[in-house]
């Protein structure tokens, strides 16, 4: 019998929640599926997701991170492939993370990090404005991959986007920070219905544009931005870097997610359940499928 491949180890620090799906529950299971060891640190341990209005729970602080970390190194469990971060609510516990990433990068120059900015969106902040500079001065610098929305990038090079040709000059000036790839994941860019997301893959001086329409779906999901950055993650791996295959896969496995979480909200209503968060967590589980074979959906437009 052949020795059995190794996976791909990925470390995600990102926010848990026992009932529902963001976060480390919304990354951790399509991982899974392509084939990815993950292991998890989770930033917050909530009940649920903050969009109930109600929760319980706890956070982890910088020096309980760097406790995990630490004994992660003294066993030699600290050799992953990959790095995956998303929401954090502090500037002390972003400000571990970066060390983190450091000392990771130090021990694998070959990790790839990718990085969800989380940081706001439609034009709000929702984190401490003072997360804004640690990501864009120690953070951007050290990822591979981010997947800022619209806003995001907006905030991370302080320019408006109005136009294709903006969102291409700050995917730019991103990269000028040292990213290799960007992905806008949504953008009020597209046709009338539809988000638009842009993503760029810069090599020596070479840099490569697509974009993608997006239908959308009239309900407010949770766990969206998470699903697609660990999708993305994937497939960039499973590609070996093919950005436009990688975004129609991974767009197209989260618009079916969404899809079938819209039906089967709409269905319980139609039961006479109260509409709301609880109806609109996430189908994944139902998903697999869909997340081992990616509907091709959608069609990437190279721009440049």
């Amino acid at each position: 019998m052949a020795l059995p491949e190794s996976s791909p180890q990925v470390l995600s620090i990102q926010s848990h929640v026992v009932a529902g799906y963001v976060g480390n529950k919304s990354a951790v299971f399509p991982l899974n599926v392509l084939g990815f060891e993950v292991h998890s640190v989770n930033s917050v341990e909530f009940s649920n997701h903050t969009g109930y209005g109600k929760w319980k729970g706890q956070v982890l602080n910088a020096e309980e991170l760097a406790e995990l970390m630490s004994g992660l190194q003294i066993n030699d469990l600290d050799n992953f492939s990959h790095l995956l971060t998303g929401y954090v609510g502090s500037a002390s516990f972003l400000e571990q993370v970066y060390e983190t990433v450091k000392q990771l990068k130090e021990k694998n120059p070959k990790l790839v990090y990718v990085c969800d900015p989380v940081m706001g969106d439609n034009g709000q902040m929702y984190v401490p404005q003072e997360l804004l500079k640690i990501y864009r001065d120690k953070l951007i610098p050290l990822a591979d991959v981010i997947t800022p929305n619209q806003f995001e990038v907006e905030l991370l090079t302080g320019k408006t986007i109005t136009s294709e040709a903006d969102a291409i000059e700050c995917m730019e000036m991103l990269h000028k920070m040292g990213v290799k790839v960007v992905v806008i994941s949504s953008s009020v860019l597209g046709p009338s219905g539809c988000l638009t997301a842009f993503g760029s893959s810069k090599r020596s001086d070479a840099m490569e544009v697509w974009k993608l329409d997006i239908p959308r779906i009239p309900h407010l999901f949770t766990g969206t931005g998470d699903l697609f950055s660990a999708l993305l993650l994937a497939w960039l791996h499973l590609t070996n870097g093919d950005l436009s295959v990688a975004m129609v896969n991974s767009l197209g496995s989260l618009q079916e997610v969404l899809h079938r979480t819209s039906a089967y909200a709409d269905a319980q209503v139609k039961l006479g359940k109260p509409y709301g968060a609880k109806l609109l967590e996430l189908q994944l589980i139902q998903s697999k499928k869909d997340i081992e074979n990616p509907p091709q959906t959608f069609k990437a437009i190279r721009l440049s």
